[in-house]
């Protein structure tokens, strides 16, 4: 597995399972971007910023069904996962919405830092 800062690459559903286990045990969000191909600049650059924040990478053309399961119909589609369960949703690579999206989850009240000191 990645390191922090790092995104995750899903080459299967089960490793997409695991990653999302994985948020769900450290208490951290997950943010799942289904991709084709390369990594849009803004999840690279989110992964370094929010590095208390777990990154996984599904490429659609190589997991269609995980895709379609999910409900994708654009590329790059953003989930951003708290507790396992879709929170949030961006479509595009609109940094600001899904870093609004991102904060708004982590709330004090969870204990989320989304920048580890």
């Amino acid at each position: 597995m990645a390191g922090r800062g790092q995104v995750i690459s899903c080459h299967t559903e089960q490793e997409l399972q695991g990653g999302i286990q994985g948020g769900i045990k450290s208490k951290k969000l997950v943010v799942v971007a289904f991709v084709a191909l390369l990594n849009p600049p803004v999840l690279d650059d989110l992964a370094k910023e929010l590095t208390n924040v777990i990154f996984l990478k599904v490429d659609v053309t190589e997991l269609k069904s995980v895709a379609h399961n999910w409900g994708v119909e654009n590329i790059p589609t953003f989930f951003v996962l708290k507790k396992g369960t879709p929170a949030a949703k961006t479509l595009g690579e609109n940094k600001e919405d899904l870093l609004m999206k991102i904060a708004k989850l982590a709330t004090a009240t969870d204990n989320l830092n989304l920048l580890e000191t």
